[in-house]
């Protein structure tokens, strides 16, 4: 049987298995199910309430009442440790949720140390929402409140899956009682797509005790809550979306100074996003000359393997609606991060769209964007995307440049068997050369959250091709499937199989290495103590396995992880030990500096090395976590020591020192490598930030500093003071000079129609 006919043949028999193995026993308990789902109605309120905290207004008395949350951590099924209150209600324009969150602990007890507005709040005590409002069982969107009335909003990829760079435009306030502590939330109908004809909405809330390691929701199975896992809101209707058009003008000021050239320069940037719901599940968004002055930095790293590295996306733009373009889950094969045999770059390879690749150069230096549109929602049954970029041209100091280029992806998935989908994605253009390429492909995804005995089921199978001008002879597909157990407790794991051609180039997505077969696979149990201090054991494997097409094996890693501890007040204990065996055809060059290489020649090595993490629960005033791993590293030895240590003496002020160091002895060199992160945060308010972050690494020696005041006044209201400074010791002679010095002031407001 031809190659191909085996492929064929494989992603036949997987789809297969899952169908037949998972579906049928799912529409069973489906059925059985349906009348004993959780929901709550809200009525329409006619006055509506300050949103202070307070809960006082006379409405609330006729708001719909939620007490009945139970633990899923630390006793599952268990009634909450503390009572809690929620109430549900609307008028034509927002929904409206209140909450009474009793402490018997006192207010001194409750953990709110995070001020920065869009934190992520894993840390504090918090309330938490989410909302389907097409009640779809495969996204969603999370609302988190804590005690400093921080908002955190994050939006579900799928079921299992979210990004927390993702914002929308809501309102929050908290304030300490008698009792404990209270919160009022105003989410605007206008802020999320759905369609009216839907007369329920996935709903669910969940209440986090840190200190206690408690969790405690409303609706949940085998102590997982999701969009796939939800109660229903019910009652909204004739609510008013308005015009559905937001307009977002911003204006910059950036002034440069390159010291490498001797040049300085000063801009004026002005922009505009808009957004205009086309249908109330619709959503169409433009930009005009689109600035990333005030993105975050990526976090350094240093890169010891023969292939590239993966930087997340970090830019609003791209973020917004990007569970759209998600494909085939790609990158999502790593259970609650257990994964250690698999790098970041592997589980993402074979992406074929990656944001990342518009606006940055190959280098990772800006390219600016003169203008895009972007399509993105539900009509029927059908989630679509669509996303067309006009990118300026790219004159770099030294190398080849090119063209200005339109760039553009289409993206569609239909809803299928309940909690399923099947789909396709086009690609078009390449942003970082003048070639032409283009791809096409088609997913299936599946999941079944409602097996007997609360176990949920997952598999995935797709298939791509790119066509690329100019490119030689080779196989231009690749082809993924994949299943797996997301269990939190008992047995859980996985496995997922790639193949990547050898000419498959995704211009518009990521590929760390092409021409291999790569196979990865996950197996452990979790098992829940219900003792006074220990909170969670689990034992498992995992392994990765990576060969040519045909060809002999490239990489292979064993990963045995004995013993995983955590603690109620979530301290973490890992121990593992990993037997390597690496493959290379050609001599690689792992360390170079102005004056020498190390290279390690070509040929088989096998090695074996171990380690162990702790980490402490990030609730605490002093918290961190500290990496050993030391053994064999090709014919040589490696010990690498990492970590960091974060500092709250208040919620107004955070230190973080972070380190990472790697000292390799091999008969070909020795050398070592360090990257350094401080960051310093100082919260005058909820509303006002200012954050500093520093990193330095020895292999590039690059330093830089990154220094941004951020005030954000209310929901839809930005302004941002950001100095970006970069130095660099090119010849590693110990003198550091200047690269550049960018100072750029942004400011961003919201008109709402």
């Amino acid at each position: 049987m031809g190659q191909k006919n085996k492929n064929a043949a494989a992603l036949a028999g997987v789809i297969g298995a899952v169908a037949c193995g998972a579906w049928i026993p799912g529409s069973l308990v489906d059925a059985a199910e349906a009348d004993g789902r959780k929901s709550v109605t809200a009525p329409r309120v006619s006055a509506r309430p300050v949103i202070d905290g307070r809960i006082d207004e006379a409405l609330w008395a006729e708001a719909a009442i939620i007490d009945d949350l139970r633990q899923i951590r630390p006793t599952d099924g268990a009634p909450a440790s503390e009572r809690t209150e929620v109430l549900v209600a609307y008028d034509a324009d927002n929904l409206y949720i209140a909450a009474r969150l009793f402490d018997s602990r006192g207010q001194d007890a409750i953990t709110a140390n995070i001020m920065r507005q869009g934190s992520r709040l894993g840390e504090d005590d918090r309330l938490a929402i989410i909302l389907d409002p097409f009640n779809s069982a495969r996204t969603g969107y999370r609302f988190e409140v804590n005690l400093n009335a921080v908002r955190n909003d994050m939006l579900y990829q799928g079921p299992t899956q979210f990004t927390g760079d993702w914002t929308v435009i809501w309102d929050a306030q908290s304030v300490r009682t008698d009792y404990g502590w209270s919160m009022e939330i105003a989410i605007p109908f206008k802020t999320l797509p759905f369609d009216a004809s839907v007369d329920a909405w996935g709903f669910n809330i969940s209440r986090a005790i840190r200190a206690r390691g408690e969790e405690a929701i409303w609706v949940s199975r085998n102590r997982t809550w999701n969009p796939s896992i939800v109660g229903e809101l019910r009652g909204l209707r004739d609510v008013d979306q308005g015009v559905g058009l937001d307009v977002v003008p911003s204006m910059g000021i950036k002034h440069v100074r390159d010291d490498a050239n001797d040049r300085t320069t000063t801009l004026l940037e002005p922009s505009i996003d808009a957004y205009y719901r086309i249908t109330p599940s619709l959503n169409a968004s433009i930009t005009v000359n689109t600035d990333f002055s005030a993105t975050e930095l990526d976090d350094r790293q240093v890169n010891l393997t023969r292939f590239g590295l993966f930087f997340p996306e970090k830019r609003d733009f791209f973020l917004n609606d990007s569970d759209v373009f998600e494909f085939g889950r790609i990158g999502l094969n790593g259970y609650f991060g257990t994964t250690r045999s698999a790098t970041r770059a592997s589980m993402e390879s074979g992406r074929p769209f990656f944001s990342r690749r518009i606006g940055l150069s190959p280098a990772g230096t800006p390219v600016d964007i003169d203008y895009g549109a972007k399509l993105s929602g539900r009509v029927g049954r059908w989630r679509v995307g669509a996303l067309a970029v006009q990118q300026d041209d790219h004159v770099p100091l030294t190398g080849t440049g090119y063209d200005s280029k339109a760039l553009g992806v289409v993206r569609g998935s239909l809803d299928v068997l309940g909690e399923s989908s099947v789909g396709f994605i086009g690609t078009a253009g390449d942003p970082g050369s003048d070639a032409g390429n283009s791809l096409y492909g088609f997913d299936f995804l599946y999941l079944n959250s409602r097996l007997p005995g609360g176990r949920t089921v997952e598999g995935e199978a797709w298939f791509q091709k790119s066509q690329t001008q100019g490119i030689g002879d080779g196989r231009q597909d690749a082809w993924g499937i994949g299943a797996r157990l997301p269990n939190a407790q008992g047995p859980r794991g996985g496995f997922s199989l790639k193949e990547i051609g050898s000419q498959f180039r995704p211009a518009m997505g990521f590929v760390s290495r092409r021409g291999v077969r790569d196979a990865q696979a996950d197996v452990g149990w979790t098992h829940i103590v219900n003792g006074p201090w220990l909170q969670l054991v689990y034992a498992g494997i995992d392994a990765e396995r990576i060969e040519g097409i045909g060809g002999p094996l490239q990489t292979q890693v064993i990963t045995f992880k004995p013993l995983e501890l955590e603690t109620r007040a979530r301290d973490i204990f890992r121990g593992y030990v990993a037997s390597v065996e690496e493959h290379l055809f050609s001599p690689f060059t792992i360390y170079q500096d102005p004056g020498r290489r190390v290279t390690l020649p070509a040929g088989s090595y096998k090695y074996t090395d171990w380690g162990f993490d702790l980490e402490t629960g990030i609730q605490r005033r002093v918290a961190g976590h500290v990496t050993y791993r030391q053994g064999d590293f090709y014919d040589g030895t490696r010990l690498t020591l990492g970590g960091d240590v974060l500092w709250r003496p208040s919620r107004y002020l955070g230190l973080k020192l972070a380190y990472q160091f790697n000292d390799i002895d091999l008969p070909a060199g020795d050398f070592s490598t360090r990257i350094l992160a401080a960051t310093a945060e100082v919260n005058f308010s909820s509303r006002l930030s200012w954050i500093t972050l520093m990193q330095y690494d020895n292999v590039s020696e690059l330093g830089g500093v990154q220094s941004r005041l951020q005030w954000v006044p209310r929901a839809g209201q930005k302004y941002f003071l950001v100095l970006n400074h970069g130095v660099q010791d090119f010849d590693k002679d110990g003198h550091f000079d200047p690269l550049s010095t960018e100072l750029a002031v942004r400011a961003g407001y919201t008109w709402r129609f």
